[in-house]
């Protein structure tokens, strides 16, 4: 199992690492954007920061990117679909916003031969939440995201055995603390500088400062 989790895409810091984690060049490696977390504010599917994640990925090289609204897919489409792909690329936007359509979509099903053959989980923010154990950290902070769909479900993909609480800074450490023991298992904090990489049993903080775990 592949998986690249990440709170703000690919900054310079760890871009090499998740280079080196394709088994092809960019030119021949094939992206599928998963970008449902960002459209609930954005109808018209025009949402800057996903479309500053696609320059960054062509200013790499990467020449083969499609986009997929989980809203529209069905689990027997998506793996149709995930056939033709190489990287998964789940943007971030409202965690809870996703998860619904992960559920419902059979996304969470269509996820685990994809990577099963070889292919790589690429997540953003919300898109990194949702493959640990529970998402409910995402809305710990009035600030952070709303549960604006009702989700009472927490759950979260269960493809890694911890938590990903991404954008952190010193300031959120009060929050973390507070909640962490609602929580069954390890929590990362990552800045937008930092990443986690899995690689089969190999597991690897990647980035610059220090890798806060709260548990």
């Amino acid at each position: 199992m592949k998986l690249f989790l990440t709170s703000a895409g690919l900054p310079p810091e760890i871009t090499e690492a998740f280079l080196g984690l394709l088994s092809k060049n960019p030119e021949e490696t094939r992206i599928c954007l998963i970008t449902t977390a960002s459209l609930e504010h954005h109808p018209d599917g025009v949402v800057p920061y996903v479309e500053g994640d696609k320059r960054r990925l062509s200013e790499l090289g990467f020449k083969t990117m499609s986009e997929i609204d989980l809203r529209n897919e069905t689990e027997k489409s998506l793996n149709d679909k995930f056939k033709n792909f190489d990287v998964i690329f789940v943007e971030g936007g409202n965690t809870f916003y996703l998860m619904k359509y992960i559920w419902e979509s059979g996304f969470d099903k269509a996820i685990k031969p994809f990577l099963d053959n070889g292919g790589i989980y690429f997540g953003i923010s919300a898109g990194s939440i949702v493959v640990g154990k529970d998402i409910s950290c995402s809305g710990w902070d009035p600030a952070w995201d709303e549960n604006t769909v009702g989700l009472e479900d927490m759950r979260g993909l269960g493809l890694v055995d911890f938590i990903i609480s991404p954008h952190y800074a010193p300031e959120e450490d009060a929050v973390i603390n507070e909640n962490k023991s609602k929580v069954s298992c390890p929590i990362f904090a990552l800045t937008d500088s930092q990443a986690i990489l899995i690689n089969g049993e190999d597991v690897r903080f990647i980035g610059p400062g220090e890798f806060k775990k709260f548990e």
